[in-house]
């Protein structure tokens, strides 16, 4: 056999498998569209026929007021820990909360940048280790010195909220879980990355990724009864639901051993009987976006990498064997979503390698050579209904992504895909790789920045 037909063999194979991949996700994906927009249709001619849009201010007016308590875990976040915390003292508007913010023994510039914010809502709390060791363990140790503090001053939380170092809190935030904690032990807020003009494709696909899945994902995932993961930013957990997993875990809430204890954190209270919901509102009415939490993510390939690493490695690898395969057929059904991301990564590469090789193959008739082998009639149809299916998928992208930052971010989300799925590949490599010498054994985190016009303002 030539070398040409071993080349023309090998795309086929790759090209086969990768098509038949893509049609599993890509129905998969349908479903979830279809669950959507049901429910959108079903809201607008039952619920909304006679009850108007909700928004928060309305929601949150004369509701009762809690002490509200934020967790900010932070590790060499010098450069962004003292603009975050007071932007987030003159964006809260809420009469009754405190910062928490751990960071360690050996990270002075830190705490220096934590206690140049002299205001008494804001308690810099020390890790008595040297840093860093995960960030679930630093969120235990700020877990416990509210328990502590609790005690010695006589009050109790009403909940405890979650937000990193570089994160751009919105007013009204804490307003709106104080009046929802009641409803709910859980409730997570979207999270909308913020466009960075110096990494318009790297920085960007993270808009594109959080709009849909922040935009349909979780609302069809809490549709069908399935428990809300934590983002780690913009959430809430009602200090009775993270009592109860402390007192299961023995005093230690956040999943020690994990990447993504965020996440973890609420697939268990789901499954310990706990309502996770996940809210989208606008300020108010006829306002445009939701409260929401707003920040910058990596902006360089390598970051980006790091960062999806992480998540994958967390969520599809360790994921898999600290949590399982509990709770009902829609619990069941998302978790299978969240942990195809090694194998979407594979279906990538495979796909793109099959094309190279055609690729080549297609030059080298361009030059003289033989034309290569036709795809079969199945290959040839599959690419075919998966090249109709990609249309939609990339119709979706850009709907979710121009609802959130426009037509032109809309139109931009299509060429990020290929950013995306770069990232996604160089990510499962990376987590598979760490996942075999047995999972990073410290905190992982990428540097971050604080948008600058918040820092100003």
């Amino acid at each position: 056999m030539s070398l040409q037909n071993v080349l023309a063999e090998a795309a086929a194979e790759l090209a086969l498998f990768a098509a038949l991949g893509f049609l599993l996700f890509s129905l998969d994906d349908l479903a979830v569209d279809a669950i959507f927009f049901v429910r959108r249709v079903w809201r607008a001619v039952t619920v909304y026929r006679h009850h108007p849009h909700a928004d928060a201010r309305s929601l949150v007016e004369g509701a009762p007021s809690g002490w509200m308590v934020v967790l900010i875990p932070a590790w060499d976040e010098a450069s962004v820990i003292g603009a975050m915390l007071r932007a987030a003292l003159k964006r809260f508007d809420h009469p009754d909360y405190t910062l928490l913010v751990g960071y360690y023994r050996n990270d002075p510039a830190t705490r220096f940048a934590i206690e140049d914010v002299p205001d008494p809502r804001v308690m810099a709390v020390e890790v008595p280790v040297d840093g860093p060791t995960t960030k679930a363990d630093c969120l235990n140790h700020l877990y416990s010195f509210l328990v502590r503090h609790e005690a010695a001053s006589g009050r109790r939380a009403r909940a405890v909220v979650l937000h990193d170092a570089e994160d751009l809190v919105h007013p009204l935030e804490l307003r709106l879980f104080d009046r929802l904690v009641g409803r709910a032990g859980v409730v997570q807020l979207p999270v909308v990355p913020l466009p960075d003009r110096a990494s318009p494709w790297i920085g960007g696909h993270y808009c594109d990724e959080f709009a849909e899945s922040h935009g349909k994902e979780l609302v069809v995932r809490e549709a069908v009864g399935a428990a809300i993961p934590l983002a780690g930013v913009g959430c809430a957990i009602a200090r009775e639901a993270i009592a109860r997993l402390a007192a299961a875990h023995d005093g230690r809430p956040f999943a020690g051993g994990s990447m993504t204890e965020d996440y973890e954190m609420g697939l268990r209270l789901g499954a310990l009987g706990e309502r996770t919901i996940f809210v989208r509102l606008p300020a108010s009415s006829g306002e445009p976006g939701a409260v929401a939490s707003r920040g910058h993510f990596p902006g360089t390939l390598g970051a980006a990498v790091r960062q999806k690493a992480r998540w994958l490695g967390g969520i599809a690898f360790a994921g898999w064997d600290r949590l399982g395969w509990r709770g009902g057929l829609g619990e069941r059904w998302f978790r299978l979503r969240d942990r195809r991301g090694p194998l979407a990564a594979l279906l990538l590469l495979s796909g793109y390698v099959a094309a190279a090789l055609w690729g080549q193959l297609w030059f080298a008739a361009q030059l003289g050579a033989p034309l290569p082998p036709q795809p079969s009639p199945l290959l040839a149809t599959l690419l075919q209904v998966n090249f109709f299916l990609l249309l939609w998928r990339m119709l979706m992208r850009i709907t979710f992504t121009t609802r959130l930052y426009g037509f032109g971010e809309g139109l931009a989300s299509v060429p990020r895909v290929v950013a995306g799925n770069l990232i996604a590949i160089l990510a499962a490599g990376r987590a598979l790789f760490l996942h075999a010498g047995g999972g990073p054994k410290t905190w992982d985190k990428t540097a971050h920045t604080f948008p600058a016009e918040a820092a100003r303002s």
